[in-house]
């Protein structure tokens, strides 16, 4: 509004003020001497002029100040809430560290592969050592990516393939039978606190962590397929096929598949957990167990009966065929198995 206007409508308001200002202090003084002589008399004419005076002053009063900043009325107040706004903005919060680089170094060459070992942050923040073998066709396709297996321990302490070493020689040999694709295994340390980790995720797999610290490091330094479920399984053999079957449940989101074999389950706790599973992707899960393991077996379809039961979104296959001399063997036959489930699961580069 242009200044001229608002010193005009000031003196208006000064004009109209006075003049209800006087006509009221009139009929006041008309009331105070009925009121002497007891005669009738209305005090609404006074109180409706000496309100029209009030709200003429307040008037006076914001024009004034207008005139005076030459600023329009209200942009006073807005600026001041604008001020209130910005004051009461939060700082932003300070940029993340950068994620360090983790270094591995070379163990031993199983399986005709490259197993490497460095330390990263575990769940609750404590380094742990976590083993990489690099299978032979990592060094022949340079310019490759390789799907990822988590392979879980279910020793405190432990990686899986202290736990197991033929686990690498299964992986290469399903590759080498044309029966699975070349995958990296990563090996964690098993969580320390308890002789048997995989016993408390068997009772509560909710307790399975985004571990993000892992797969960061494994993303940074090898040519890995992208964390997710188009490019990372889990697996797990004996005390840490819990372990797995509670990851591919409840984390389907970060695991396209996974594989549990010659485990013994807790079927129920299971099942209530893949009900909390996010939505969207079900899971994928591989049972297997060897014929003569009638215990692990059971224990495999009390898990597909209970998820079945519970509704869960998960497809549960079990694998009851293989057969051998001797109980190594056998395990190295399950574990081609499971890396031909797992190839055929996640989807093709």
């Amino acid at each position: 509004m242009p200044r001229s206007l608002l010193v005009l409508l000031l003196l208006v308001a000064v004009v109209a003020g006075s003049w209800l200002a006087r006509s009221a202090m009139s009929r006041w003084r008309d009331l105070r001497a009925a009121q002497t002589y007891e005669l009738a008399a209305e005090a609404r004419p006074v109180l409706v002029r000496a309100g029209a005076a009030v709200l003429c002053l307040m008037c006076v009063s914001a024009l004034g100040v207008a005139v005076l900043t030459g600023l329009r009325p209200g942009r006073v107040a807005v600026r001041q809430a604008v001020a209130a706004v910005g004051a009461e903005r939060p700082a932003p919060a300070p940029p993340a560290p950068a994620p360090v680089e983790v270094l591995f170094s070379n163990v031993s060459r199983p399986a005709g592969g490259e197993l490497l070992q460095g330390e990263v942050p575990g769940p609750d923040g404590r380094p742990r050592a976590v083993r990489v073998w690099l299978p032979a066709e990592y060094r022949q396709e340079p310019a490759a990516r390789f799907p990822v297996v988590v392979v879980h321990s279910g020793t405190a302490g432990r990686t899986a393939d202290q736990d197991l070493p033929d686990v690498f020689d299964g992986a290469a040999s399903a590759v080498e039978l044309g029966k699975a694709r070349p995958f990296v295994l990563v090996a964690p340390e098993a969580p320390s606190g308890t002789g048997h980790p995989c016993d408390l995720v068997t009772a509560v797999p909710q307790a399975v962590a985004d571990d993000q610290a892992l797969r960061a490091a494994v993303g940074a330094v090898f040519r890995t397929r992208p964390a997710g479920p188009d490019g990372w399984a889990v697996l797990g053999v004996g005390d840490g096929a819990p372990c797995a079957a509670a990851a591919g449940l409840t984390r389907p989101d970060l695991y396209g598949a996974a594989a549990a074999v010659s485990g013994h389950y807790d079927g129920r706790a299971l099942a209530a957990a893949a009900g909390e599973a996010p939505a969207g992707t079900a899971a994928r899960l591989l049972l297997a167990a060897a014929k003569r393991d009638t215990d692990g077996l059971a224990s495999a379809r009390e898990v597909q009966a209970a998820l079945r039961e519970a509704g869960a979104r998960a497809e549960v296959r079990i694998s009851d065929v293989v057969q051998d001399y001797s109980a190594d063997r056998e395990q190295l036959r399950l574990v081609r198995v499971a890396m031909q489930y797992l190839t055929e699961q996640l989807p093709k580069p």
